[in-house]
């Protein structure tokens, strides 16, 4: 059985007008979300083996401090096609993923994420928060299997939901 937790980068700072899009920081509401949401998962009991995040720093951030509460850096993999990616992108990550992971979570950006989140299950929402995580779980041995196989959602969590 293979999980993919789908997670929306968090609250990302507009402080600095002059900074490219990418390089956008988090600001104190993401450094304190972050952590918040990786201890809810890790409260549940929720092993993470891989991160995968695009690179664009708000996201990589975000992801750091998932793997930090994991303590588990070693395991974050950088995937330059997830910065802004369309839904198809996350896909094709998935399928790069090594099967010796059994559980990742993908680090990205909106609309792709939530765009990608909505084609798997019957499940639907409007919009990724900051920080969401959309999780789904598959029989799928393989992650080269994952696109075609039957998935199953297990939940959807952010910030605010408490």
């Amino acid at each position: 059985m293979k999980t993919v937790l789908l997670i929306r980068h968090a609250k990302s700072s507009w402080d600095n007008t002059v900074l490219k899009d990418f390089d956008r920081p988090l600001n104190d509401r993401g450094l304190r979300d972050a952590p918040l949401m990786a201890k809810r998962l890790l409260d549940k009991n929720i092993n993470i083996d891989a991160f995968i995040s695009s690179p664009a720093l708000r996201a990589i951030t975000t992801c750091t401090l998932f793997a930090k509460a994991y303590n588990n850096e070693k395991n974050i993999i950088t995937f330059k096609d997830l910065y802004n990616a369309p839904s198809q992108i996350f896909a094709r990550a998935i399928k790069k993923t090594d099967d010796k992971f059994d559980t990742i979570a993908i680090f990205a950006h909106n609309p792709g994420i939530t765009d990608f989140a909505n084609s798997l299950t019957g499940a639907r929402i409007d919009d990724m928060p900051t920080c969401a995580i959309f999780a789904v779980k598959t029989a799928a041995e393989h992650w080269a299997d994952f696109e075609n196989s039957l998935k199953q959602f297990w939940f959807f969590d952010y910030p605010k939901a408490e």
